[in-house]
C-alpha cells in the first residue's frame, strides 16, 4: 500500500472551495492575480533550460483546479496535472473540456501514487503546495524522484516572516477576506534558506528565486527581488 503525504483536513478544505475555485473574485482571487505573473516566470525559466522553442512534458502537482496547468497547456505544454482532491480535479476537468487532446491530463493521485508507477518528468511545477503537506522534506524528496537528471523544477511558497503574517494570513484572510479563514498556517510558511536545504538533501540545487509581489493599487501581481511574502523558486538536478 502506498503511504501518502497528504492531510484530510486541507484536502476536504479545498474540495468544499472546488465550485468556487474559477470565480476571479471568489476565494481563490488571489490565485487568479498571481497566476500570470508565475505563469510568466516559468515559461522562461523552461525556456532558459530547454530552448526557446521546446515544450517539455511538465508534472503539475497540487494542480487545484487547474489554475497553472490549464495556462501551461494553453502554452502548447503537455501538461500532466495531479491532486489528492477529487472535487477539485472534477472542476479542472469540466473548466479545460472545450480544449480537447489538449487539455491538462488530470489525475486524483499524489507524487507517491507516481512514484510507485516509475514515472518521470522533465519539469515538474509544485505551486503554493508545500506548505500544505504534513512532511516537507518528504514532499521534496518525492518530486526529486519524479524528476528525469537534468530536469527542471519549480517551486512557489510563502515565506515565514512577520510581513507574510502581516499580510498573507492577518490580511488576506481576517482583514480582506480574500481567503476563507484558516486557508494557511503561517508556521507552515518555509523562508527559502530551509527550502533550499530540503532541496539539496534531495540532490536538487537551487539555480533561482524570485518574489512575487502585488501593487496594492492595480492589485496586479509582478516577480521581483522581494521574497519577504510569496516567493518562486527553480532548482535543477
Amino acid at each position: 500500500m502506498t503511504t501518502r503525504n497528504v492531510s484530510a483536513q486541507e484536502v476536504a478544505r479545498f474540495d468544499a472551495l472546488a465550485a468556487e475555485w474559477w470565480d476571479p473574485d471568489g476565494p481563490m482571487r488571489p490565485l487568479h492575480r498571481m497566476n500570470p505573473a508565475r505563469i510568466n516566470w516559468i515559461t522562461a525559466r523552461i525556456a532558459r533550460h530547454f530552448g526557446p522553442d521546446a515544450r517539455p512534458a511538465i508534472l503539475d502537482v497540487g494542480c487545484g483546479a487547474g489554475l497553472a496547468a490549464e495556462a501551461l497547456a494553453r502554452a502548447g505544454f503537455p501538461v500532466t496535472a495531479i491532486d489528492a482532491a477529487a472535487d477539485v480535479i472534477a472542476i479542472a476537468r469540466d473548466h479545460a473540456a472545450d480544449m480537447g487532446d489538449a487539455a491538462p491530463a488530470y489525475r486524483v493521485a499524489t507524487t507517491e501514487d507516481l512514484l510507485a508507477e516509475g514515472a518521470r518528468f522533465p519539469v515538474i511545477s509544485a505551486l503554493e503546495v508545500i506548505e500544505h503537506v504534513p512532511a516537507p522534506a518528504a514532499f521534496v524528496a518525492s518530486l526529486r524522484g519524479l524528476l528525469v537528471p537534468g530536469g527542471l523544477l519549480v517551486m512557489s511558497t510563502l515565506n515565514r516572516t512577520n510581513r507574510s503574517w502581516l499580510t498573507a494570513k492577518l490580511g488576506a484572510e481576517y482583514v480582506l477576506r480574500w481567503l476563507p479563514v484558516g486557508t494557511h498556517d503561517w508556521n507552515a510558511f518555509l523562508p527559502p534558506a530551509e527550502l533550499g536545504a530540503m532541496l539539496r538533501q534531495a540532490g536538487l540545487r537551487v539555480t533561482e528565486t524570485a518574489g512575487l509581489e502585488m501593487n496594492l493599487i492595480t492589485g496586479t501581481w509582478t516577480t521581483g527581488r522581494d521574497l519577504r511574502i510569496n516567493y518562486l523558486l527553480a532548482a535543477t538536478g
